[in-house]
């Protein structure tokens, strides 16, 4: 039987190994999560289908018919779809993390344990939705004759990398909300206003087509931009070129990203029984 201490000003070398020590925790509540998204619902697990096609549709629409963009040697709704793989990850991660402290606020009120693994947790989840929208694609894939890029090795990178994106996002939004709870109205304009200007429906490329490269540095702040272009390189190959100066800004914001949310998380985190 393991006997737990509860000391002031605990040093991160216990904070880390107290992660670990939770993790069956971890996994509970990131199961509870995903049977709760799909509990009473009409449409149930289907809707992790319907959403990406839906949203791949209007974007195919918009960007690709009436806004007449190149698709860079593929089809448009491929290249749609696999922007798509990261940002959806990246969105869905922002919205759960951002509610999970307050959803879970009895517990965190009564209860020790690290804090950090409730929108870990919601990040997980996300990353299920994720594996769908991957079996999509590749279904999509197979449906257009379109054989991946020899870059597909590189996958899993790029994945490592929205996956940080996606955390260090969540641990901001999550403690931020605890705190101040108009953030509620402010993460969905954030994902819809996020969409827009992130790769997802139109090549980055054409940024720099438009207004040049500084432009498209600049737009490289981005973090997502960094990590959309990776998808599409690894996976479209061909056309899609990794611009690098570009990806090493998103690669440094993604970085910053994470870093700085997990430094804001435990700055707030010994608050959040007391203000929840």
């Amino acid at each position: 039987m393991e006997e737990l201490i509860i000391e002031a000003g605990r040093t991160e070398k216990n904070y880390w190994r107290d992660l670990w020590r939770y993790r069956e925790l971890f996994y509970f509540l990131a199961w509870r999560d995903l049977l709760v998204r799909y509990k009473q619902t009409v449409v149930g697990v289907a809707w992790s289908v319907i959403r990406p096609l839906l949203t791949m549709l209007v974007l195919t629409v918009v960007f690709g018919k009436l806004g007449k963009m190149p698709s860079g040697g593929v089809p448009y709704p491929i290249l749609v779809l696999c922007g798509m793989l990261p940002w959806q990850f990246f969105s869905t991660a922002l919205s759960e993390s951002g509610n999970s402290l307050v959803t879970n606020s009895n517990m965190i009120s009564k209860v020790y344990f690290p804090r950090m693994v409730v929108p870990a947790g919601s990040v997980i989840t996300s990353f299920v939705d994720f594996l769908i929208t991957v079996i999509i694609l590749a279904g999509m894939m197979v449906w257009y004759r379109f054989v991946p890029s020899v870059h597909v090795v590189a996958l899993p990178l790029f994945v490592l990398m929205a996956f940080a994106a996606s955390f260090g996002a969540g641990l901001w939004i999550a403690a931020l909300m605890v705190e101040y709870r108009d953030f509620r109205f402010v993460v969905p304009f954030i994902v819809q206003f996020g969409l827009y200007v992130s790769p997802v429906g139109y090549l980055s490329s054409r940024v720099s087509d438009l207004y040049g490269d500084p432009c498209r540095l600049l737009y490289s702040l981005n973090p997502m931009v960094g990590v959309i272009d990776g998808f599409r390189w690894s996976v479209l190959g061909g056309e899609q070129q990794l611009y690098l100066p570009g990806f090493c800004i998103s690669l440094v914001g993604v970085v910053l990203l994470l870093v700085t949310g997990i430094w804001y998380f435990r700055k707030t985190e010994r608050t959040f029984a007391d203000v929840i």
